[in-house]
């Protein structure tokens, strides 16, 4: 079984649920993917961080630099620069905060000193809906002097994220659209 089969599995095994959620965009859904579950376990991180670095690695342009908003993506982006560093392409992480930090530097994103301004970045999530919070994260990103590259995330669900981003100008990668996770759309 190749990696993608195998984290595939995962995420429907952890992360998929059938019921009735209200999403972080506030829609009603009668599915879930609570992406957490299989980013934060072992063997699910590192599918994640593998497929991430590949899509990253594939990039037509250097990326050197993963990030994310807190939460979603602080274990992916942990997982990509993990991964990077064993495949000898370390690419450094960082975090966007929801928030600016309240004391110390006020820093909205964190780990920012390990990139250079005007440094090429990939932005990532682990499930992407409407695109909200990525393009909050894109705003946040590019008002520290960098450049965002590419955007990519595990799980797209197909509600209109993917062209919420690409009308701004960010064509969306996913590992797994929801029609090649669960079958339907």
């Amino acid at each position: 079984m190749n990696e993608r089969q195998r984290l595939k599995e995962l995420l429907l095994e952890k992360s998929y649920r059938q019921g009735t959620f209200t999403l972080t965009s506030g829609k009603t859904s009668d599915f879930y993917v609570d992406g957490k579950q299989t980013t934060l376990d072992a063997e699910g991180g590192y599918l994640c961080g593998r497929l991430l670095f590949e899509l990253i690695r594939n990039h037509p342009d250097p990326i050197t630099g993963v990030g994310g908003m807190t939460l979603g993506a602080d274990p992916l982006v942990t997982a990509v620069s993990l991964v990077s560093y064993l495949e000898k392409a370390p690419i450094p992480a960082f975090i966007v905060r929801k928030e600016a930090k309240g004391h110390g530097t006020g820093n909205y994103i964190e780990g920012k000193n390990n990139l250079l301004k005007g440094s090429l970045v990939a932005l990532i999530e682990d499930v992407v809906t409407t695109g909200g919070t990525l393009l909050k994260v894109i705003e946040r990103v590019e008002n520290e002097g960098f450049k965002v590259g590419l955007v990519a995330t595990i799980v797209d669900r197909q509600e209109g994220g993917a062209e919420a981003l690409a009308a701004k100008g960010y064509p969306l990668k996913a590992v797994f659209t929801r029609e090649q996770l669960i079958g339907k759309v």
